[in-house]
């Protein structure tokens, strides 16, 4: 049986981030995900933030030109509260092309990527693989989406949430619009959250995610509905491809990691509560794993386990968690009206611009990777 000593359970932007930082340590990291291909089972729309794109190095060549107009439409869709704002504030990504990159960097750095191997439980250090033989592991980093299967077997904090969305994305003839990103609160297409268009003039994304439980006729038939005339969508010029997914919006789990491993991205709850926007959050947890399981293996000192602590982070965001309460209960066609109608003075269009353009979307990880880490023979 073969020994790593981190195995990473899932090939998405946090998995692979998280890989390719731990392999940096010297480590020996393995990523299995039950995909045969990175381009199939995406489940996300690739909008990147401006706080994303200055922060993190990401490729320029596979990001959409950049989006600075948001249009805020009520149910009826007429007369849409639009906000632009001075600087690029959205890019939308080519995600295949990330995913590839980002396993081309992780494996640089010395990983091993290994598609197409399903994770079928763990215990006591040993990994059941599905399509391949067991693995013995030091330590496990769940990246395995928002119904994880990793947490639930190392005992950690599982998502319970979660609202779940769909997408259709597809080429449209470029220089025929001006990009932008629509938004549309409309309950009986996307009950507590949103129908979304963004358009970065080569390819449009149209999606809606909300409450399975509110969605009777189902997301994919709600989708079909919306976009038939969803603002903004320009005709496809080629194929249509499909996405779709839960998205955790309960923010960041409490309980995210023990001795035997933790938990990033969608499977950590790492999303923000309000917008659903995860990739941002993907990156910063990751950076924050990858010093706790390194600091961990390396001492053995559990005080570093102790530095990812959901539960500081949950308490800087409470308002964004109060928001989603109340966009949650935005359930019929007059009480959406009525909340677009409150957000047309200057106070709501500042408070809306402060949601869309801010900075705050997710907490700053920097003080709990800064954290000094109290040597446990010293203090006694």
């Amino acid at each position: 049986m073969q020994t790593v000593d981190v195995l990473v359970v899932g090939a998405g932007l946090a998995g692979l981030h998280t890989a390719r930082l731990l392999a940096r340590h010297e480590l020996n990291v393995m990523v299995v995900d039950r995909r045969r291909s990175l381009s199939a089972g995406i489940r996300t729309t690739g909008i990147f933030v401006r706080r994303t794109l200055e922060d993190f190095d990401l490729p320029d060549h596979l990001l959409g030109p950049g989006v600075r107009d948001v249009l805020l439409y009520p149910p009826s869709r007429r007369d849409p509260i639009r906000l632009t704002s001075d600087r690029d504030e959205y890019r939308v990504a080519d995600m295949p092309g990330v995913y590839e990159h980002a396993r081309r960097a992780a494996e640089s750095a010395g990983a091993r990527v290994v598609l197409g191997v399903r994770y079928d439980g763990s215990s006591a250090g040993v990994v059941r693989l599905e399509g391949a033989e067991p693995v013995r592991a030091r330590f496990i980093v769940g990246a395995d989406g928002a119904r994880s299967r990793v947490a639930r077997d190392l005992g950690l904090d599982v998502n319970h949430r979660l609202i779940v969305g769909a997408e259709l994305v597809h080429t449209i003839a470029s220089g025929t619009t001006t990009p932008a990103f629509h938004c549309v609160l409309d309950p009986r297409v996307a009950p507590g959250y949103l129908g979304w268009v963004i358009d970065d003039g080569h390819h449009a994304h149209v999606g809606v995610a909300g409450y399975p439980d509110a969605m009777r006729a189902g997301v994919r038939h709600l989708l079909e509905e919306f976009g038939a005339d969803a603002p903004g969508h320009a005709d496809p010029t080629g194929p249509v491809e499909r996405r779709g997914g839960p998205i955790p919006v309960g923010g960041v789990l409490r309980r995210l990691a023990n001795p035997a491993g933790l938990l990033v991205g969608d499977a950590a709850g790492a999303v923000s509560p309000l917008t659903a926007g995860g990739l941002d959050p993907c990156l910063r947890m990751s950076e924050l794993a990858q010093s706790v399981a390194a600091g961990w293996l390396r001492t053995g000192d559990q005080h570093e386990l102790r530095r990812y602590d959901g539960q500081a982070l949950r308490g800087r965001f409470r308002g964004r968690l109060l928001l989603r309460r109340v966009l949650a209960g935005v359930r019929s066609h007059a009480a959406a009206e009525a909340a677009v109608a409150a957000l047309r003075g200057r106070a709501g269009r500042a408070a809306a611009a402060r949601v869309l353009f801010g900075d705050g979307s997710f907490p700053d990880t920097d003080p709990l990777l800064a954290r000094p880490v109290v040597n446990r023979y010293a203090a006694s």
